[in-house]
């Protein structure tokens, strides 16, 4: 679980996730081009290579290779560990 905090701890890779969650299988360039577009954010490619990989390895983004094409998908199964350990109480339901 704390690969899962580390890598929601960063904002840049949180945007990451935001920008897979409105459209799935999307390749390193539109990820660069929407963190650049929508976040006025300019990381090298590798930089967000290298945030996709912390993201891969917390179980928090699956990747699929299309040819010579590399997809990115958010999965946030993860996520739930998170609410299972600190579920809402019912005073704030």
């Amino acid at each position: 679980m704390s690969e899962i905090y580390r890598a929601l701890a960063d904002e840049t890779r949180r945007l990451l996730l935001d920008e897979l969650l409105t459209r799935d299988e999307q390749t390193l360039f539109e990820l660069c081009t929407k963190l650049a577009m929508n976040h006025d954010l300019t990381p090298s490619r590798q930089a967000v290579s290298q945030h996709l990989d912390v993201l891969e390895a917390a179980g928090l983004v699956r990747t699929e290779r299309r040819g010579r094409y590399k997809l990115h998908t958010i999965d946030t199964t993860p996520l739930a560990e998170i609410a299972e350990r600190w579920p809402l109480r019912k005073d704030q339901q």
